[in-house]
């Protein structure tokens, strides 16, 4: 990843407190991203494979951001999809969740997650963790294909 160009992150995200919060917190931080999201687990499988018309024109992300506790198809499900898939399996997928059970972080990192990170409660706990994401993810080497 240059440090000129913008990140493109998908977040994938149904709880409107935590989208504010990744917003706030990617406006404040010194890397420009491009944020798209998606509400549910089946609104990403359409954005990420251009499925609907409404996404045909969509941007491959840098970054996905997935939450596992989704609507309609679980993160869990959606990640597996992603590592399955030739042209999308190299993305970093970093699984943000409420959950602290052992057997979703094993399930994650089975199935080819980046990093599995629990919400803070505390908004700023949040940001920090959000800009720390951000952070590291601008100086990793990401292919972009």
């Amino acid at each position: 990843m240059l440090s000129q160009e913008k990140m493109k992150v998908l977040v994938v995200e149904d709880n409107p407190d935590d989208i504010t919060i990744i917003k706030r917190a990617m406006r404040k931080s010194e890397m420009k991203c491009d944020l798209s999201f998606a509400r549910d687990g089946e609104e990403a499988i359409d954005f990420l494979w251009r499925s609907k018309s409404e996404y045909e024109d969509a941007p491959r992300p840098d970054v996905i951001l997935l939450d596992l506790n989704l609507p309609k198809v679980k993160g869990l499900e959606v990640l597996a999809k992603i590592k399955k898939d030739e042209k999308l399996r190299r993305i970093p997928v970093i699984v943000l969740t409420v959950s602290e059970a052992e057997q979703d972080m094993i399930r994650a990192y089975d199935s080819g997650a980046a990093s599995y990170m629990h919400k803070p409660v505390d908004s700023k706990d949040f940001e920090r963790l959000i800009k720390t994401v951000q952070d590291y993810w601008r100086i990793a080497r990401i292919p972009s294909e």
